[in-house]
């Protein structure tokens, strides 16, 4: 959930550090902090809030050296303070951390009762001080080390520097990412390749349980026993330009308005033009033995999963389980011998959705993963890896990575079908042309931008919102509702249109702005009929329809919104336009963090 970088340099570092902050402030936002060595002095730097404010402390107080470690910090255990912001420090270590210590206050009172003093709230600065005892006590920076990991319990990716060993940081991860960066005459520790993109393009990606002495001339890796082991140096592609906003307002809009080019680059991976056939990356299973597919994840991506259901029912008559990542594990799933369990996140890091991935792998399913970061934990442990083209998108509302996750699903769904022979070639042939046709109508659903920002106007003053949909647009009208909330602070939820009649319906007033998907098509007339029992109520309707929809059922609601006609499986992909676009201007109208709404962060690496 935070993010950490360190450098072991040859010129200054805390520029660099601070920039690779901005790489990744995507990950947190309640505080930030860097430590430098310098002449022979820790010297540490932190301030609350937004990373402007620590850049503002570095100009009044700057933090030389060629050394350094640097954080931003989503709070987990105390408040988003100066004082719990990161590094933390004794007189010897300073440290950064991303995850959390689950037996920290056994460890703090161990350490208070020893007459340490720990001046922050938080997990993280216990660490600090059991190493730091062990180098006071005349250990080495890597005995100390080696000697506290065992005793550590949960999830985990740190940094540390040593005031009386200034050529040395020293890493580990256990649950959270960390990558290794080469470059020349220096060496980096991040909490992604982003990060480090401005800095090196070679890095190697720590495995479970590993932990790093890093040196200006490179780095030295250590398994979770000790020994030391090689890990691949590979080219990372991750692109400085990347996180640069170009002429958009937030990143946010940005991504949203790549998605026609990024699903289409999703789709060409998959889909084959010269035959219209799909083409999935070799793997050692046969698909057409899948007995039962299980889809976890989390948050936006569930969603996604939610419209894959329908599709791989629909298409390979498979029976389709979905859980939120956070709740699969405890209630103890039957897992059938032959099923597929398949795995959405856009970071691939994501802490509940890879202890579920483990929990499906030690049960013998099959792991198959969908991620946008193709390096990532998730990738490197699954049996079938399906990337996602997205590149990176900051934003933390996700817009592109969604619907490049439905553009995967539904190839997938599409090619189990096949392989069952429950597909001819030719309604093969049919669906991948609608496919292709996706990227086209994104372009044509994006053409009302302007109509969707001069409406939000009337979505802004609302407390409540409820979103309908029904079939694949019934997790359309979820995803809505989630976008709203995140970026707007509006409570809003979705709910399947005909499950108004059984409670929710109650809610409705004119106060109370309703967001209808209804594609006209064969459920559209059930849609409308439940639209009428809203409006029949004083509800206020936003009807988002093509204009064949428009023209049937358009009269007397509070504004339209007209979407290109599509068939019926990419209109899932379509439809989340507007409703990314909806959310969007009406947090422009409210002034609201667009990229970096309250109390959110990018990627969930802690359960």
């Amino acid at each position: 959930m935070c993010g950490i970088i360190g450098i072991v340099g040859k010129e200054s570092v805390a520029d660099r550090l601070v920039d690779g902050l901005k790489r990744m402030e995507y990950r947190g936002y309640d505080s930030a902090g860097i430590c430098t060595i310098h002449d022979g002095e820790l010297v540490r730097r932190r301030a609350e809030g937004k990373l402007g404010n620590l850049v503002a402390e570095l100009a009044e107080s700057p933090a030389p050296g060629k050394i350094g470690i640097a954080h931003t910090r989503w709070a987990t255990h105390g408040a988003p303070t100066a004082s719990n912001a990161h590094p933390h420090a004794t007189d010897h270590v300073a440290l950064v951390h991303n995850g959390i210590i689950e037996n920290y206050k056994e460890l703090r009172a161990e350490l208070t009762e020893d007459g340490r003093k720990l001046e922050s709230d938080t997990d993280s600065e216990v660490v600090a001080h059991l190493v730091s005892r062990r180098v006071e006590s005349g250990e080495s920076p890597e005995e100390a080390v080696a000697n506290v990991l065992p005793r550590l319990r949960g999830a985990f990716a740190l940094a540390m520097v040593f005031r009386d060993h200034p050529e040395i940081v020293i890493g580990a991860r256990r649950g959270s990412p960390l990558v290794v960066g080469y470059g020349e005459g220096e060496t980096y520790l991040g909490s992604d390749a982003l990060a480090l993109a401005p800095l090196t393009q070679q890095i190697s990606y720590l495995e479970e349980g590993d932990w790093v002495v890093v040196r200006q001339d490179g780095a030295t890796i250590r398994d979770e026993n000790g020994d030391e082991v090689t890990r691949e140096v590979r080219t990372s592609g991750a692109s400085a330009a990347a996180v640069e906003k170009g002429n958009y307002r937030h990143f946010m809009q940005k991504e949203i308005f790549e998605q026609p080019t990024v699903v289409a680059q999703t789709l060409g991976s998959y889909l084959r033009q010269s035959d219209n056939s799909v083409a999935l990356p070799q793997f050692d299973f046969d698909i057409s033995s899948i007995k039962r597919v299980t889809i976890v994840a989390c948050g936006t991506s569930f969603y996604a999963g939610m419209v894959a259901k329908y599709w791989f029912e629909q298409f390979a008559r498979v029976p389709v389980d979905i859980d939120v990542a956070s709740e699969f594990r405890y209630r103890e799933p039957v897992l059938e011998e032959g099923g597929l369990a398949l795995f959405i996140s856009q970071s691939g890091e994501t802490a509940d959705t890879l202890a579920a991935l483990r929990h499906c792998k030690e049960h013998g399913q099959t792991i198959g993963v969908i991620v946008n970061v193709p390096t990532s934990t998730m990738a490197r442990e699954a049996d079938l890896l399906l990337p996602t083209h997205a590149g990176p998108e900051i934003g933390v509302a996700s817009t592109k990575a969604f619907t490049c996750q439905l553009a995967v699903l539904a190839a997938l769904a599409v090619h189990m079908a096949v392989k069952k022979g429950l597909m001819s070639r030719e309604e093969e042939q049919e669906v991948v042309a609608h496919l292709l046709e996706a990227p086209a109508c994104l372009n044509a659903a994006l053409d009302h931008d302007d109509d969707i920002a001069s409406m939000a106007h009337l979505i802004a003053p609302a407390r409540d919102v409820l979103y309908l949909g029904r079939g694949p647009d019934y997790p359309l009208a979820m995803e809505g509702a989630l976008k709203l909330k995140e970026i707007s602070y509006i409570h809003a939820e979705g709910y399947a249109s005909g499950e108004m009649k059984h409670g929710p319906i109650a809610l409705i007033d004119d106060d109370v702005p309703v967001i209808v998907l209804a594609p006209s098509g064969p459920l559209f007339e059930k849609s409308i009929s439940n639209m009428e029992e809203v409006r029949a109520r004083g509800g206020q309707i936003v009807l988002i329809s093509d204009a064949k929809g428009l023209e049937e059922a358009g009269e007397g609601c509070l504004a339209t919104i007209e979407m290109p006609r599509v068939h019926p499986l990419i209109a899932p992909l379509v439809y989340a336009i507007p409703v990314q676009l909806l959310a969007y201007h009406v947090a422009c109208v409210k002034g609201t963090d667009v990229d970096q709404p309250r109390n959110l962060a990018k990627s969930v690496t802690v359960e």
